[in-house]
């Protein structure tokens, strides 16, 4: 054989190699991934409330600190509750602080990172609009909804917890009966809101939502508020799972009517129990 001929050879069989290792990253990762506990397939039981009407909320900020990366909702923690709710037979709104357009994590496209149910939404155009013309809190009337979902991600750390007015609509929310709930930052949504007696709705209650080792161990801890932190300020009993990093954790709590997911795994789970307190039957 020449050594023009070998040389070739040597080329096609290290193209070769890195297509088949290239192959097996693409296919292996997400699998391996899931595994571990990040965003795993729910296997518990799924809910029907066929008479009800699901409202989601999520942030309208864009950015991790002054001018820092782009962020926003992280898409999972409003794509899994809406499908879930969509499979439960009930319209869902999707609305925002503001209105208008919801920022996307660009962290949520991720290859390795993105759940079926983000999948989903990149052939979805009537939830994609509904993302981008989302309909602005102060022109609705939460007592219409029968589950009112609070979707996190960084940017739900510069708005939800701070919001008087959503406060005051979960507050009225709660107590005409619907099922108040969330995952991860979308928690923080809780701060403001009271319950039946006006004391605060998470004062003395069982909550979780994502961790300070979480935040730690992402390097991001320079958000204005922190959910585990605020949560147990506001007096409730905050439980949480751990793993090697909390990013593979899972925790769900329900108490009552109010019921929490700790990360972005959780919403699949926080939807079907909330649909289950809410009155609704297996499916």
């Amino acid at each position: 054989m020449s050594i023009g001929s070998r040389t070739r050879t040597i080329v096609v069989i290290v193209v070769a190699a890195l297509v088949v290792i290239g192959f097996g990253v693409a296919f292996g990762v997400p699998p391996l991934l899931r595994s571990l506990g990040l965003h795993a397939d729910y296997q518990g039981q799924r809910y029907l409330l066929q008479d009800g009407r699901a409202l989601i909320i999520a942030t309208n900020h864009d950015q991790l600190g002054d001018g820092g990366r782009e962020t926003g909702v992280f898409l999972s923690e409003l794509t899994a509750p809406y499908y879930e709710f969509v499979a439960g037979r009930m319209p869902v709104d999707i609305a925002s602080i503001e209105g208008g357009e919801i920022p996307i994590d660009p962290s949520s496209f991720n290859w390795f990172i993105r759940s079926p149910y983000d999948e989903r939404f990149l052939d979805d155009p009537v939830l994609q609009a509904k993302v981008e013309d989302s309909l602005p809190i102060a022109e609705l009337d939460f007592t219409d909804y029968d589950v009112v979902f609070l979707a996190g991600g960084w940017g739900a750390a510069y708005d939800l917890g701070t919001s008087e007015l959503l406060g005051r609509k979960v507050s009225e929310a709660y107590a005409a009966g619907a099922v108040v709930g969330g995952v991860c930052h979308g928690l923080l949504g809780l701060l403001q809101a009271t319950d039946e007696d006006g004391d605060p709705l998470v004062e003395g209650r069982r909550i979780t939502a994502v961790t300070d080792k979480q935040i730690e161990e992402l390097d991001i801890t320079f958000t204005p508020q922190h959910p585990e932190r605020e949560l147990r300020a506001a007096g409730s009993d905050f439980q949480s799972s751990t793993a090697f990093r909390d990013f593979f954790a899972s925790h769900v709590e329900v108490d009552g009517r109010l019921v929490s997911g700790q990360n972005q795994n959780d919403g699949p789970e926080v939807a079907n129990r909330m649909m289950q307190v809410a009155g609704g039957s297996r499916r």
